[in-house]
């Protein structure tokens, strides 16, 4: 552990703009969560544990929450950019094992954002412009430069757009849960569905951790928003009351859309849709023209997992680039004070992964597996830091949250809860960080002799 306090900053009217308020930093939270993930996921999360999809929802939302816990400490004690790989390198003062905690939460927010990019091209699509298998892959591409264009124009710019968008995708949830109160009320639909899981004996805990770990995608926005600590005014002030408020709300809103989509849609038709809240709205709502418009606010609402998920990763770049982790070239900031050469550089790498990944549904899975070891290093350095004073006051969590958030973190890695090739693909990606490791290692070493 280490306890040195200082961080190589800029002067403030150089370094990032602190614009993001309390209320911005809520609906960030809230619009990150409310994202690809229940548009895309739930017929997955079915396939995993039956028509209870609900409880799938509730196990992944009891792991994010403990865990925010450990997040909402760390944050508002160390307000810094950079987030969980900034609370790593402070713990255990370990460049190598911070390098690889960067470059883990930085992959996982670009395989996140692709794969939401890959979904912008499926049914959805469909629902809105008629076009049988649409070319998802150029979709994909021009969807995540459409992103990094408002990336790079600013955080303040962003983040408003968030506030429109969550609006809007709150909207097509809210329209769901309506849904499923008329189906429910007309004696409609299959009630029963949503109770039932898959499998028998340890195969229904099997199914039910499968399909949390697959729900747990969803509910990832918390992790992303404490790397936008330097652009938060009253940083220390504004993240507990917005990340609990986010969470908490996502998870109501979560666990009703679940119930729904698994009482109005069959399960065999859920679970092969790559629209399943789509299959909702035609068999829910046969009566209304509104699968379009529904269509449309289904492409906004996963379009913003890209936009929060890429200024994640830019920013976490760029922190620990100012902490000598990462090549300085990172934290170079364009005329409107955004990481260019960070966006850059994850932009490249997400358009790639929709070139090279056979599977593109790994992303999301892949994206989970990297976060929750992540998860399980944030909740065990929380603890270790709780030998570090800082001189301002914070939040502090409660041990016990700290402890079980490490515990289910590591149940959640276990190999019973997904397949081998997600593994093998998150082993790619971290040995990619292995290699990107040893290249700085040597640049630096080079540059330090001459």
């Amino acid at each position: 552990m280490t306890s040195d306090t200082s961080t190589p900053t800029r002067p403030a009217d150089e370094g990032l703009r602190r614009v993001i308020s309390r209320p911005m930093l809520t609906f960030f939270i809230l619009g990150d969560i409310l994202g690809a993930g229940i548009y895309s996921l739930t017929g997955e999360v079915g396939a995993d544990v039956g028509g209870a999809i609900w409880a799938s929802f509730l196990a992944a939302f009891a792991l994010a929450f403990l865990t925010a816990f450990a997040y909402m400490e760390l944050v508002t004690k160390y307000p810094q950019a950079a987030g969980g790989a900034l609370y790593c390198d402070r713990a255990f003062g370990l460049k190598f094992l911070s390098f690889l905690v960067t470059f883990a939460i930085m992959a996982s927010g670009v395989t996140s954002a692709t794969f939401a990019a890959s979904r912008v091209g499926g049914a959805y699509f469909t629902g809105l412009f008629g076009v049988e298998d649409p070319p998802m892959v150029l979709i994909g591409i021009v969807a995540i430069l459409l992103v990094a264009a408002v990336n790079f124009w600013g955080v303040a710019e962003s983040v408003r757009i968030n506030v429109v968008i969550t609006c809007i995708e709150l909207t097509g949830l809210l329209f769901i849960i309506g849904v499923g109160i008329v189906v429910l009320g007309s004696g409609d639909g299959d009630p029963g569905q949503a109770f039932t899981f898959s499998g028998s004996g340890f195969g229904v805990v099997t199914g039910l951790l499968s399909g949390a770990a697959t729900a747990f995608y969803a509910f990832l926005g918390f992790e992303d928003s404490v790397n936008l600590a330097e652009e938060t005014a009253e940083p220390s002030r504004a993240f507990p009351p917005a990340m609990i408020t986010g969470l908490v709300l996502a998870g109501v809103v979560y666990l009703l859309v679940a119930f729904t989509a698994a009482m109005t849609v069959p399960l065999d038709v859920l679970t092969k849709s790559t629209g399943p809240l789509l299959e909702v709205v035609k068999l829910g709502a046969p009566d209304l023209p509104v699968a379009r418009i529904f269509s449309a606010v289904s492409i906004i609402a996963v379009s913003n997992t890209m936009l929060i998920n890429m200024l994640m990763a830019s920013r976490l770049l760029y922190g620990m680039a100012q902490r000598d982790v990462l090549p300085g070239v990172f934290s170079r900031l364009s005329p409107r004070r955004t990481p260019w050469v960070a966006i850059a550089f994850t932009t490249a790498i997400s358009i790639g992964l929709l070139f090279f990944v056979g599977d593109l549904g790994d992303l999301s899975d892949t994206t989970v597996l990297l976060l929750t070891a992540v998860f399980l290093l944030v909740n065990i350095s929380a603890l270790v830091l709780r030998r570090d004073p800082v001189d301002h006051p914070h939040f502090r969590a409660p041990t016990a949250a700290l402890v079980l958030g490490a515990v289910i973190s590591l149940i959640f890695l276990l190999p019973i809860v997904r397949e081998a090739s997600i593994y093998v693909l998150a082993l790619w990606l971290l040995l990619g960080g292995v290699l990107l490791w040893a290249i700085n290692w040597a640049f630096l070493r080079r540059s330090a002799t001459q």
